[in-house]
Order: C-alpha cells, then sequence, then structure tokens
C-alpha cells in the first residue's frame, strides 16, 4: 500500500533540524490537499445522493477504525451544533467502541463480525447513508460494516486513499484522494488523515446544503448554545430579515432561539404560523420564504 510504503527522501527525518522536518510535514500536508482536487466530482455526487436518500428519516452513519474513524465521529459530532441535524439521526460505528476514540484498542480494526453485527443491532436500512472510512481501502471492520450496509438497502459511500482497494469496490460512492507515502511511514495520520478530515467536511458540508440548512451563506439551522452564538443568531436574523437589532432579537427569543424561524417572526408571522410554513418546507428556510411571497 502506498499510504505505508517508505518514503527514501525522509529516511533521515531524525536526524534533520527540526524546522527542515517541520517544512517537510507541511509539503506533504499541502500534497494530501491537492490530491482532493480530482475528487471534487464524486464528492458532489456523493452528497446528492446521500442528501435525496435522506428523506425526512433516514440517519447518516459513519463508519471507521483508529484515526480514520475518529476523524469520522469528529465530523459526525459537528453537524448537530452547527447545522442542527437531530442526533437521533447520527450513528457512529468505532471499531472497538466509543473507548476506541481516545484508547487504542488492538484488533478492533480486524474484527469484521463485530461490524456486521453492530450494523445489524443499528437497524440500518434503505433510508440510512453509510460513510466509511480507511486510508488503506482495506480495513476489515470498515469494510465489513460498508458491505453489511449495502446489503440492507443503505446508501454507501466510501473515503479511502489507495486506489483500486476493496473499501472503494465496495461502495456505490467511491472517494479516493490518493496522498502516497508519508513523511513518516505508515503514519496515516498525517497526508492520509489530512485527506480525509477534508473530504468529510466537505462531503457533510454538501449534504447539509441540498437539504436546506443553509441560506445565503448562513449556517442557518446552527444550534444557539452560548452568548457568541446567540448574537451570531441575532445578526443572522436582522440581516435576512432586514429588521433593526432589536427587532431581531425579540423575534428570535419568541421563535427560541430556532434562526429560521426567527426570520419569519420577524417579517411578521405568528410563531405557530412559522412552524407551520417552515416543517411544509422541510426545514428550508428559502423555499419557506418563496412560499410567503408567492402567497402574499
Amino acid at each position: 500500500m502506498k499510504t505505508e510504503a517508505l518514503d527514501p527522501r525522509y529516511r533521515d527525518l531524525d536526524r534533520w533540524p527540526t524546522e527542515l522536518a517541520v517544512e517537510a510535514m507541511l509539503e506533504g500536508q499541502m500534497a494530501a490537499i491537492a490530491a482532493i482536487q480530482s475528487q471534487t466530482r464524486a464528492i458532489a455526487h456523493a452528497a446528492e445522493a446521500a442528501a435525496a436518500r435522506l428523506d425526512d428519516a433516514g440517519r447518516l452513519v459513519f463508519v471507521g477504525a483508529g484515526t480514520s474513524g475518529r476523524l469520522a465521529v469528529q465530523d459526525g459530532a459537528e453537524l448537530h451544533p452547527t447545522f442542527g441535524w437531530p442526533m437521533d439521526r447520527l450513528v457512529f460505528l468505532m471499531a472497538g467502541g466509543s473507548g476506541a476514540l481516545t484508547e487504542a484498542y488492538e484488533g478492533a480494526e480486524d474484527d469484521a463480525a463485530a461490524a456486521r453485527d453492530e450494523i445489524g443491532a443499528a437497524r440500518v436500512g434503505p433510508s440510512d447513508v453509510v460513510i466509511g472510512v480507511a486510508a488503506s481501502g482495506r480495513t476489515p471492520y470498515t469494510l465489513a460494516a460498508l458491505e453489511g450496509a449495502r446489503a440492507a438497502g443503505a446508501l454507501t459511500i466510501a473515503i479511502a486513499n489507495n486506489a483500486g482497494s476493496a473499501l472503494l469496490d465496495a461502495a456505490e460512492h467511491p472517494i479516493c484522494a490518493v496522498t502516497g507515502s508519508e513523511v513518516l511511514a505508515g503514519s496515516t495520520r498525517m497526508k492520509a488523515g489530512t485527506a480525509q478530515k477534508a473530504i468529510l467536511n466537505m462531503l457533510s458540508t454538501a449534504i447539509m446544503l441540498r437539504r436546506g440548512l443553509v441560506y445565503d451563506g448562513r449556517m442557518v439551522a446552527m444550534r444557539i448554545s452560548n452568548a457568541k452564538l446567540l448574537q451570531r443568531g441575532r445578526t443572522m436574523v436582522a440581516e435576512i430579515s432586514g429588521v433593526d437589532a432589536e427587532t431581531a432579537a425579540r423575534a428570535l427569543d419568541v421563535a427560541q432561539n430556532d434562526i429560521r424561524l426567527g426570520v419569519l417572526v420577524a417579517l411578521g408571522r405568528s410563531l405557530a404560523d412559522a412552524r407551520v410554513r417552515l416543517d411544509t418546507s422541510g426545514g428550508d428556510l428559502r423555499r419557506a420564504l418563496a412560499g410567503m411571497k408567492a402567497r402574499d
């Protein structure tokens, strides 16, 4: 596997001056991002298919082992606070269980039977989207989970760093960033991990875009959980609805800190009416606003 091969250029890395070693690492990180360029179409197609499949009840299921699994869980965990994606519509399958997020569990990534059992226990089905991540593209746990999910009718997306790997063949939507040898042989937490993190970010954000959870470049479905986010929410309501700051603050308060509802309330709708309009628009603020204009 190219991701675990020794690059002769860095054979004496431990003897280099620290600054030169860090520069070499940075070059590797930049190369990792460049490796994604050829995959933008694949990412977009996967996001569109995922957004359509999720409908009103489908779940996003993130699967991985080791570094890849931790990156997948991190990306998925951010979807609730940033896009308001319901926690009950997120599933995390990490080889070795949640404890493996902070501590390595030897042999967990080889346990294909556990992966199949966990896919079954989670009742993964046709409305779900399963995203499997593995630098090698052949991790038994991740591969078995993806195969089990596909057999159950779920939409499957694979992210790997070795072309022609089994994980990519097992998924309906393969995404492969060929990052090659690492500065430190076998340390796929570096170049491969960087590429995986960027792909996951783009993929999940694009899914949220197509789900209508973004309006005018703003995360209008984000959860307001502190003073900073409250101010950000008030600013969004003011800018989108065109009202002053005080009116926006009152509207957001009436809307119980739901930015999309706050916009509709600021535009003169009652909270009950705003809820109906947003619900019938599938949570898409743009559609809700368009519906208001059409009726008015």
